[in-house]
């Protein structure tokens, strides 16, 4: 049997397209390994979102070419970095032996045995097509919980960003497609969904010309097996109030919300494309906190872009301040070629850029310290992900909490608990990463 090991890089898009590509392999008669050094065919799944992620991807690949002098026949370089730079990559990297961009992942079968024949083929260029229906999946996230990607590609047009070029315009998956992977999911034992699109309120208006959204969560809250339902990356500008409705209405629906502001300069956010102002942001968030009780809301901010004055940063910082997000990343700006931002005038040194993220970043440190010290004494649902063997502790996550990206909370208790289950847990600690705590009944 020909042993296929995946390396997955990257956004959850991209782990939602490995673990179709593990699926079609699966059924195609390969075997799947997890560890490089055991398989015959290496797969990179790259990402090419920002500099500090291509040089990852590009340093992978290169590590997984160690193993062409031992065991593997054949390394693949495949998303978003494989569609960025289609054409060069087998000049520049002579490595790899096929590459497959982000609308052709779901042929990876097919591109593999042309590899076997001695072929070095290369698809790409095909980011509109229709998302194929129906691909099997292996999940790579443990059992537990589930990456639901409900479209892809994005028609924002951000001055930043260029997922539209990797990942083509905004396609809506069919809602009776992605019910029944949910229901397939669940059926295989997952209680938690995580609902992800480069921009989830969006579901729906090019497929059906309205929002679905909120008739999807309602309809995903129904699976009786499913237990969590949480919803990724809705931009502020399409929240719309039937959409705080149904969190609002459904206790299956986790009140979480990861809302990607990037600034809060009005000047900025034009500059960025954004379609909203600070006037309009601020009114949002002051409508969810009152309509959503205990609210865990996410964002993620942008700091040095093009021509951004010490005193719009310092805006920026003071937003952060007052508004005490739960959850907060920054990134330094990332001049991105073939965008808009990077023709921009006054180009930030990376000096400055990494600095203001430090600053932003120490700001939240402070807020994340006081809100993880504000669980001490409260007793909280987890789902229970697995146990670690050094601090003789299970681990989990309360609903606050996504995977991967979140805090984790650490428990003891006295009898075994069922990785996958949902506990009560008593936090008595807390520091800005993790809470720790004891099951209760």
């Amino acid at each position: 049997m020909t042993n296929i090991g995946i390396v997955s890089l990257g956004c959850p898009k991209n782990r939602v397209d490995t673990e179709n590509m593990l699926g079609i392999l699966g059924n195609e008669g390969f075997g799947i390994v997890a560890n490089p050094e055991e398989a015959d065919i290496i797969i990179v799944n790259t990402c090419g979102f920002i500099d500090a992620a291509k040089e990852e991807s590009i340093a992978t690949v290169l590590e997984m070419a160690e193993f062409k002098k031992k065991k593997c026949k054949l390394l693949i370089m495949a998303g978003c970095l494989a569609e960025r730079y289609s054409g060069d990559i087998l000049a520049e990297l002579p490595e790899v032996d096929a590459v497959v961009g982000t609308g052709d992942y779901h042929k990876i079968a097919e591109v593999i045995k042309k590899a076997q024949s001695g072929e070095k083929p290369v698809l790409s260029g095909h980011i509109d097509d229709e998302i194929p229906e129906g691909l099997p999946r292996i999940l790579s996230t443990g059992s537990a919980s589930a990456y639901l990607k409900i479209a892809d590609g994005c028609d924002n047009k951000c001055t930043y960003c260029v997922i539209p070029k990797l990942r083509g315009k905004y396609r809506s998956r069919p809602m009776e497609d992605i019910l029944s992977e949910a229901e397939a999911l669940a059926k295989e034992g997952v209680r938690e969904l995580i609902v992800i699109a480069q921009d989830t309120t969006r579901y729906g208006y090019d497929l059906y010309g309205e929002e679905k959204l909120s008739a999807l969560l309602t309809r995903l809250c129904q699976i009786e097996a499913v237990h969590w339902v949480r919803v990724h990356y809705m931009y502020p500008e399409s929240i719309t109030d039937s959409m705080i409705e149904v969190f609002a209405a459904n206790e299956k629906l986790v009140n979480y919300m990861d809302i990607p502001i990037q600034h809060i300069n009005d000047r900025i956010l034009k500059l960025m494309g954004r379609k909203t102002t600070k006037e309009q942001i601020t009114n949002l968030i002051e409508k969810l906190r009152s309509r959503i009780p205990d609210l865990t809301l996410r964002t993620s901010l942008i700091a040095g872009f093009p021509s951004e004055t010490e005193e719009e940063f310092s805006e920026l910082l003071e937003f952060i301040k007052s508004t005490k997000f739960e959850r907060l990343g920054v990134f330094a700006y990332s001049q991105e070629e073939n965008t808009a931002a990077a023709r921009l005038p006054e180009q930030l040194e990376e000096s400055v850029k990494i600095a203001r993220q430090e600053r932003a970043m120490e700001a939240q440190n402070e807020i994340s310290a006081a809100h993880q010290r504000s669980k001490i004494g409260k007793t909280v649902e987890v789902l229970t992900e697995g146990y670690d063997e050094e601090n003789l502790m299970y681990f989990g996550r309360c609903a606050a909490d996504s995977i991967e990206v979140d805090t984790t909370t650490f428990f003891a208790a006295e009898d075994e608990v069922l990785i996958g289950s949902f506990v009560k847990v008593k936090i008595l600690d807390a520091d800005s990463y993790d809470c720790t705590g004891v099951q209760v009944e």
